[in-house]
């Protein structure tokens, strides 16, 4: 034999040996007695040999059967600590929330508000992905996403979180020693870019009306977390999405009192089904002068 046996007899198999009871075992899995005895000798059918001895208030094992719980149940508890470590679900009470974000908005802005949502719903797990990849509700297991844009997503349930406004940053040695004191020393500064976002330094310098500078040309990493570090350690100026700055403002000074909408952050989720978000750029179109 060289195939595993019926899993519903096994389990009710278990549960009845487990519990010495078929009226516990029924209880314990939402069925009734009955159910129990039948998935029981079904299993026993399948195996050739009897695994209880039949008594009016317990549901006592033969030998056979004391030997086949010992060996079954090391495994069933291997599989429950193996879903368990998956899952992290050691409660059906526990409500999993699992969001998608952007890295830099995530751990800038989403993390550090975390703490008053867990002390307010402490039944929920939040689990947190981060992808600059549009989100396929429908194919994907994500139940809300945070993406840059302007929240025009049909079939997709949307909550407004924060508007993105570009500002242009760099460390306190870096302004001294590059003497920038007005937005047009910018022209003889490095700028640096994410990747992710290759369009926020155009769109800032269209808004304030500088010219003469290359919008694309400096020096460029994956994500704004990386810009950010690099600003600190004085390798140039970065543009920055202000609400990302909180934990970084100390080593970060702002070289422009002009600022630019640059899009609005918003969570969605799935209604019925979608494929949401926009990828980084979003609406920054949306820029403003002022």
């Amino acid at each position: 034999m060289n195939q595993l046996p019926p899993l519903n007899p096994l389990r009710a198999f278990e549960a009845a040996g487990r519990l010495k009871s078929i009226r516990k075992a029924a209880e314990e899995l939402s069925v009734t007695a009955g159910a129990v005895s039948r998935q029981v000798q079904i299993l026993e059918t399948y195996l050739g040999t009897r695994l209880f001895r039949r008594e009016a208030r317990s549901a006592v094992l033969t030998a056979a059967g004391e030997q086949y719980l010992e060996e079954i149940t090391k495994h069933l508890n291997g599989i429950r600590d193996a879903t368990i470590k998956l899952t992290g679900e050691r409660s059906q009470s526990r409500k999993i929330l699992k969001v998608r974000a952007y890295i830099t908005f995530a751990s800038k802005w989403l993390i550090p508000r975390l703490s008053s949502f867990h002390d307010a719903n402490p039944a929920t797990e939040v689990r947190i992905t981060a992808s600059l990849e549009a989100v396929d509700f429908e194919h994907e297991d994500v139940d809300c996403a945070i993406r840059l844009g302007d929240g025009n997503w049909p079939s997709c349930e949307v909550d407004r979180l924060a508007s993105n406004e570009l500002i242009p940053v760099c460390s306190p040695d870096y302004r001294r020693a590059a003497k920038l004191k007005a937005r047009s020393d910018l022209t003889r500064c490095t700028l640096l870019h994410s990747i992710a976002r290759p369009d926020d330094w155009m769109h800032w310098l269209n808004t304030a009306g500088l010219s003469g500078i290359d919008p694309f040309a400096g020096l460029k990493y994956q994500s704004s977390v990386m810009v950010y570090q690099a600003a600190i350690e004085g390798q140039g100026v970065a543009i920055a999405n202000q609400n990302s700055l909180s934990l970084v403002a100390c080593t970060l000074v702002n070289n422009s009192a002009q600022g630019g909408p640059g899009g609005t952050f918003y969570n969605t989720g799935a209604h019925g089904g979608c494929t949401g978000g926009v990828g980084s750029g979003g609406a920054i179109h949306n820029f403003a002068t002022g």
